[in-house]
């Protein structure tokens, strides 16, 4: 069994794992990079490894980070099945078409515009090319292994982090090996807990907040003073929100403040047709979730729908009066989060709400670093909102979850990979877990080739 490091190695961004094994070439996720620019430019480079050449993909989940490149993958020769859970395959089926349309017209601003040294500026695929991957898509239960290459398997447990989330386990009979993909936190008012794993010869895992524990605020008590700060200075609270998963848990606390009165009556927007279609998916996967049936369906409806262009527009032209607009992307990349902030971030009566962590090089990191104005489809804007953060909103475990969810090992690994962080974080997961559970780890480097 070997292990090629193609993704997700100095940050949190662009995971993709080649494992050659059992006579086949697996890819385990396949996600796009964001954040830096030299980052985003690994996203047009040539794969290290031919498309047509690899057997299966598998996912861990659907979050582009983790399957945005499927879509070029396909274009570019890849033939075989992408493995995945039910709820990551529907989600996929909204994710990825939407990512190929936000970059079209990206490309085409950029060329209306002329904000581009490209001539002319181009997606990396589009919506058509998206659509047509989908094709190959292929959904598989929780914990029923299954064949790929000669011989070899792969099992799905549920990792807690979104809807339809994995850990994958590899194994060729002699040799096993678990991804953890994104881990998620035992105590997530919504998901179900992370599934314990008791053994692998091998395992990767994430390190988003190797670094970092989350803090014991109640992220509702200040989501609820937020909103009714900002709707007492008769402002709008924009929320940049991750349209699968923290979208979800917004809404399932902003429901709760609503119930008990602890915020004002006024409007809450949800403005992002991807995330209303992976709300509704709530009440298609159950078993993924803690919601009861009716609490779902409450959680579902604590937000007014918008879905047209034109609706979405009317947000920013109202008359004024305090509302809530919560609006995909969550780091502030693209979408419709953009035009929003263009016409609020500039009035101090207005506050912008980040929910999780944001990845160097993002808009959403320049602006809670503090920078006073921002550039946003080849303008600069000026900064006067009050910018805020929910820091205990993350659906990934801090490094003290993330050594619990290791104390489950019966045995250590003979060699943890720490990857899905900056370096900071990766550096100081790994000195944690080597100093207090005496495990072999190491962090790779980028297109770094392990004999297991």
């Amino acid at each position: 069994m070997k292990l090629t490091f193609m993704g997700a190695t100095g940050t949190v961004t662009g995971s993709k794992y080649l494992v050659e094994a059992a006579g086949a070439k697996v890819l385990v996720d396949c996600g796009l990079f964001q954040g830096l620019k030299d980052l985003r430019l690994r996203n047009w480079a040539k794969l290290p490894v031919d498309p047509a050449s690899i057997d299966a993909v598998i996912l861990t989940h659907a979050h582009l980070d983790h399957s945005g490149y499927i879509p070029l993958l396909v274009k570019n020769g890849f033939k075989g099945p992408v493995y995945c859970s039910a709820a990551t395959r529907d989600l996929c089926a909204i994710l990825l078409p939407d990512s190929g349309y936000l970059q079209e017209a990206d490309a085409e601003r950029a060329n209306r515009y002329t904000y581009t040294r490209h001539k002319p500026a181009l997606p990396l695929y589009t919506q058509k090319d998206a659509e047509r991957s989908l094709g190959q898509f292929h959904a598989v239960p929780f914990g029923q292994p299954q064949v790929v290459g000669d011989g070899g398997t792969f099992v799905l447990s549920r990792s807690g982090h979104i809807l339809g989330s994995a850990f994958v386990r590899i194994a060729d009979g002699r040799t096993s090996l678990v991804f953890s993909g994104d881990l998620g936190r035992a105590q997530d008012p919504v998901m179900k807990p992370p599934a314990e794993i008791h053994d692998a010869d091998f395992l990767v895992l994430e390190s988003t907040y190797g670094d970092r524990l989350h803090r014991d605020s109640d992220p509702e008590a200040k989501l609820g003073a937020i909103i009714r700060d900002t709707a007492a200075r008769g402002g709008t609270v924009v929320i940049p929100s991750f349209a699968v998963g923290r979208t979800q848990s917004v809404l399932f606390h902003i429901h709760r403040l609503k119930k008990s009165d602890a915020i004002p009556d006024i409007p809450i927007f949800l403005d992002s047709p991807m995330a209303i279609d992976a709300t509704i998916l709530l009440r298609r996967h159950r078993d993924d979730h803690r919601l009861s049936g009716p609490l779902c369906a409450e959680v579902c409806h604590a937000a007014r729908y918008v879905n047209t262009p034109e609706e979405s527009c009317s947000l920013d032209d109202g008359p004024g009066v305090p509302q809530v607009i919560i609006s995909a992307s969550g780091m502030a990349t693209g979408g419709r989060v953009l035009h929003h902030l263009k016409h609020f971030i500039g009035d101090a009566r207005n506050t912008v709400l980040f929910t999780g962590f944001q990845a160097a090089g993002t808009r959403g990191a320049r602006l809670v670093h503090g920078e006073d104005e921002i550039k946003i489809h080849g303008r600069m804007w000026p900064v006067r909102a009050e910018i805020s953060v929910l820091h205990n909103m993350s659906a990934h475990a801090d490094y003290g979850e993330i050594l619990g969810w290791l104390r489950h090992f019966r045995t250590p690994p003979r060699r943890t990979f720490i990857t899905h962080g900056e370096p900071e974080a990766a550096t100081s997961l790994r000195m944690k877990i080597q100093d207090r559970l005496g495990w072999d780890v190491v962090v790779p480097e980028y297109l770094e080739t392990v004999d297991l």
